[in-house]
């Protein structure tokens, strides 16, 4: 199945499984650049439940709209798990969402001694632990990896969704 076909699957699934009353959803997004959130919004049935988006591409943005540190995120080009889960926790507290999920990478090319491919992916919400995942994608092309990280992306949400407890 080609990446497209699989992101949209993936969509309708969670759409699916979220329903009218599910769990809302923050993403935070750096090496994807807002392509989760565009999957997301690009399916009416499951468009509603995105609360908000941050698109924090650059080291600036991620400590100015997310207010982590500076030094952590200069330490390691703004990609490690505390990064990740930190952009998680941060997207939960400035937004109403159940669940925020953040993706900070190195998709390409490959400038000094970036892995290329390395995604970092974190989870917080509102009830339950947090996530995180690492993924190494390899050297596919930016496309290509930008395009593996939504769909890891789009897999670790349904995953904490499936795990969300029930309210009641």
């Amino acid at each position: 199945m080609g990446q497209d076909r699989e992101i949209e699957k993936l969509v309708g699934s969670l759409g699916t499984l979220l329903g009218p009353d599910g769990p809302s959803l923050a993403i935070a997004e750096s090496c994807t650049g807002g392509m989760v959130c565009a999957a997301i919004v690009a399916d009416p049935d499951v468009s509603g439940a995105l609360e908000r988006g941050f698109i924090v591409y650059s080291l600036d943005a991620k400590c100015e709209l997310l207010d982590l540190d500076r030094a952590e995120v200069e330490s390691c080009e703004g990609v490690s798990r505390e990064v990740a889960l930190g952009m998680a926790r941060a997207a939960l507290d400035r937004s109403h969402a159940d669940v925020a999920l953040a993706i900070t990478g190195f998709a390409g090319p490959q400038q000094d001694d970036e892995e290329v491919g390395l995604v970092h992916f974190g989870l917080a919400r509102r009830e339950g632990k947090p996530m995180h995942e690492e993924h190494h994608f390899g050297d596919l092309g930016r496309e290509a990896v930008c395009n593996e990280a939504v769909i890891a992306s789009l897999k670790m949400l349904l995953e904490a969704v499936r795990s969300q407890p029930q309210a009641g």
